[in-house]
């Protein structure tokens, strides 16, 4: 949890008249002691009393906001300075000796003297809860308008996230010959990796892996509106060039701009991989990283141009996808994941890969795809209906 400090997220102006409001009602304490002291304080400790009644109730409230349930940390030495500072104003400036009698002119002096401080209290009283006023009702307008705000950002977010679950296949789909494991895990409420595994003709599948660039509303939208494209293009080819070369033009010349990298894999029936890169990180095959065309990724003007590459995927051997916040993954000093160890936990489940990498230290979203082909003794037999009897 991130404790965030009020005075950073209060209007300066607000700080300040509210801390004036704070010296002058408690400058009242100073006219107090005045009248007590029935006006024998000299002009000097007068004044001086008056400002620090002030000073020091702003010091109380600047400690108490700051330091919020270890106030008293700060109270007890404030009020031990506050006492000491005090008496040493009382020493130094003695009051005038208590007159038993006094003529008509002293007389009138104390009544004027008593009457202004009434007066000021008045004043500083009217002032200071003028004070308050002002920041009560501006800071409650604000934290209204913050608040509403708040919840409309609440409101889109959730909205996002309902149109985003497109990118997380409802169910693994089952594969004949192939385990395909597949974990999605954002970083926010709303993520920039998106991932697709489809079915693709003769017992094949079709498996897009990507990354848009940037984060929030604008990249989840984007990922939703590539994954609307990756099925749309699906339905009538399952070739990963042409699957790269669409999702490249929906990208280009967008008002919202962004860019994405993505691979698109087909795995045939019998095996054989056919595999196009754009700007993804590269997947690796059985631990070893695999060599593939580099390009650029998708929605950059000078992209588009994209090759394949193609092997075979014998039975045992598994195949892994990574979005980069496995490699990016980062620990409280700082060190990343980085390649060395996504590669040394490559063939582990999808599942034990990503919460490596969270443990390590999640910075970004992450998404981990992998196949792998059974061998010929593990793969189900089908059963066909029989015949019906003649």
């Amino acid at each position: 949890m991130i404790d965030v400090s009020p005075w950073r997220n209060t209007p300066r102006r607000s700080i300040i008249i509210a801390l004036l409001a704070v010296f002058l009602t408690f400058t009242t304490m100073g006219f107090v002691s005045d009248i007590v002291n029935v006006g024998r304080q000299s002009t000097l400790k007068f004044a001086l009393t008056v400002v620090l009644s002030g000073l020091f109730a702003i010091v109380y409230a600047v400690t108490g906001v700051t330091l919020r349930s270890r106030w008293w940390m700060g109270t007890i030495p404030v009020f031990a300075v506050q006492f000491v500072v005090m008496s040493a104003v009382g020493h130094w400036l003695p009051d005038a000796p208590q007159q038993t009698q006094m003529n008509v002119a002293e007389t009138q002096h104390v009544r004027d003297r008593l009457a202004f401080d009434c007066t000021a209290i008045m004043i500083a009283v009217c002032l200071g809860y003028t004070g308050f006023v002002y920041v009560f009702v501006t800071e409650s307008r604000r934290h209204i308008h913050a608040h509403t705000e708040k919840a409309l950002l609440e409101a889109e977010i959730a909205a996002a996230r309902e149109v985003q679950q497109v990118i997380v296949p409802e169910k693994s789909e089952p594969f004949p010959g192939y385990v395909v494991e597949s974990v999605y895990q954002p970083a926010t409420q709303v993520g920039g990796d998106f991932f697709q595994v489809l079915p693709a003709g003769d017992d094949g599948l079709l498996i897009v892996v990507g990354d848009v660039a940037g984060k929030g509303l604008p990249a989840a939208m984007l990922v939703s509106m590539l994954v609307g494209s990756i099925r749309t293009v699906a339905e009538d080819s399952s070739d990963p060039v042409l699957m790269l070369r669409r999702l490249h033009v929906r990208l280009v010349g967008r008002s919202m701009g962004g860019f994405a990298t993505a691979v698109a894999a087909l795995v045939s029936g019998d095996g054989v991989v056919t595999i196009a890169n754009a700007g993804h990180l590269s997947p690796y095959l059985d631990g070893k990283e695999m060599e593939l065309p580099g390009a650029l990724p998708l929605g950059i003007a000078d992209s588009g141009k994209f090759e394949t590459r193609q092997f075979e995927l014998r039975p045992g051997s598994r195949l892994t996808f990574y979005s980069d916040g496995v490699v990016e993954a980062q620990n409280k000093s700082g060190e990343l994941f980085g390649f060395e160890r996504a590669k040394a936990i490559s063939t582990q489940s999808a599942a034990a890969i990503v919460a490596a990498a969270v443990k390590f230290g999640q910075e970004d979203d992450i998404t981990v795809v992998t196949i792998e082909r059974l061998a010929a003794s593990d793969v189900p037999v089908r059963m066909e209906p029989l015949p019906p009897a003649v």
